[in-house]
């Protein structure tokens, strides 16, 4: 698509988990109990923190295998829309930053790796709905396995976005975005590791909300 992104960016993709909300707590919480309820156990030291950003379905094949992953994600998915989905906690900041960009006539689309489903029912519980014109995740059916594809989708239904920009907190979202001319600024508080967002190409890797607006140019425009 070959979209460059310019100074003061009229569009904003914004990732969900990590970047506007801390859901590490509902999504690994529904996947222990979904281990527990299986039977499985736990691999202590290979999940945390560090696997949140991609689908689980893509990032659980590397510890467990293909056969456990394929059991645990129905019941994670069970178990999360149950009990983890409205375990999330806006980052503290995020909540006046979006009705601040909204406010200033930013076209604001949320692109994140988690379930639409799951991400609008998100959005409502947050109050949040209307500040974003596009919704947009991946399908039950996996149809949008990776961050390149749920930006395609999320541009196609903005249209013509002009001057776009990206923010997450995983090298996922940078290489996504960068699949579509689009730069990336990084969400230096969520999961990602020491080092990674820079590593991948984030135009800029700020630490708190009040420096992503800043880094936004929400400021002065």
């Amino acid at each position: 698509m070959g979209r460059v992104t310019g100074t003061h960016p009229d569009t904003v993709l914004l990732d969900l988990d990590g970047t506007l909300v801390d859901s590490a707590p509902g999504i690994l919480g529904s996947l222990r109990s979904a281990f527990d309820e299986l039977g499985l156990p736990w691999p202590t030291e290979s999940i945390g923190r560090q696997v949140l950003g991609p689908p689980l379905y893509r990032s659980l094949p590397a510890i467990v295998g293909e056969e456990a992953t394929a059991e645990v994600i129905p019941v994670y998915r069970r178990r999360y829309a149950e009990t983890g989905l409205l375990a999330s906690e806006p980052y503290p900041g995020i909540d006046a930053l979006l009705r601040e960009l909204s406010a200033a006539g930013t076209r604001l689309a949320l692109a994140t790796s988690k379930a639409e489903v799951h991400a609008r029912a998100i959005l409502e519980h947050r109050g949040w709905t209307n500040l974003f014109e596009v919704t947009c995740g991946d399908t039950l059916d996996a149809a949008r396995p990776n961050k390149a594809a749920v930006v395609a989708e999320a541009l196609h239904r903005l249209g013509e976005p002009g001057a776009a920009m990206m923010v997450g907190d995983r090298s996922h979202d940078v290489v996504g975005a960068r699949a579509h001319g689009i730069g990336c600024v990084g969400a230096g508080w969520g999961y990602g590791q020491p080092g990674e967002l820079a590593e991948a190409g984030a135009v800029t890797v700020v630490a708190t909300p009040a420096e992503l607006g800043a880094a936004l140019s929400l400021t002065g425009r």
